[in-house]
């Protein structure tokens, strides 16, 4: 038996699709199940330059909306039970973010993504499972079809 608390971190990459929910559900009944610590990573893109001012504006709107979307899944996380979590906003280009938080946080030990329920897994998807080798960390890919029934079943 542990002496202390197990810090392995799941790190869901939070944004505004019905997939997003998927991977959250998963990491949210695996930490409940096991241990450690649900970590929701929004990734604000960086504007680009139109004039002065305006930048401002549309990154004030983007933080705005990431953090709406947080707030969304820490509700849907608080109805599951007991379950840590940590929030990281980041601005730049996903992946890029992706990376440099895991790399940042030694505690992050999987990365969930859900596959996309349209057409082609879906650009996260594609990015690291064709990269997975050269992640620090596993890639627990959740079928964006599974019900949270499902999903459950198998945490």
């Amino acid at each position: 038996m542990y002496e202390t608390e197990y810090k392995r971190k799941f790190l869901v990459v939070i944004d505004e699709t019905v997939e997003c929910d998927r991977a959250l559900t998963f990491a949210a009944y695996r930490v409940k199940r096991t241990g450690g610590t649900v970590v929701l990573m929004s990734i604000v893109e960086k504007p680009e330059f139109i004039g002065l001012g305006v930048e401002d504006v549309l990154r004030a709107e983007a933080v705005e909306e990431a953090e709406r979307n947080l707030d969304a899944r820490l509700a849907r996380i608080r109805a599951i039970g007991e379950v840590k979590v940590e929030s990281v906003v980041r601005e730049g280009e996903g992946p890029e973010q992706i990376e440099r938080v895991i790399n940042e946080d030694r505690d992050i030990a999987i990365l969930v993504l859900a596959a996309s329920t349209g057409e082609g897994p879906g650009p996260l998807v594609m990015h690291f499972a064709g990269r997975a080798h050269a992640l620090p960390i596993p890639l627990t890919v959740v079928p964006g079809r599974m019900s949270d029934d499902e999903i459950i079943a198998i945490c």
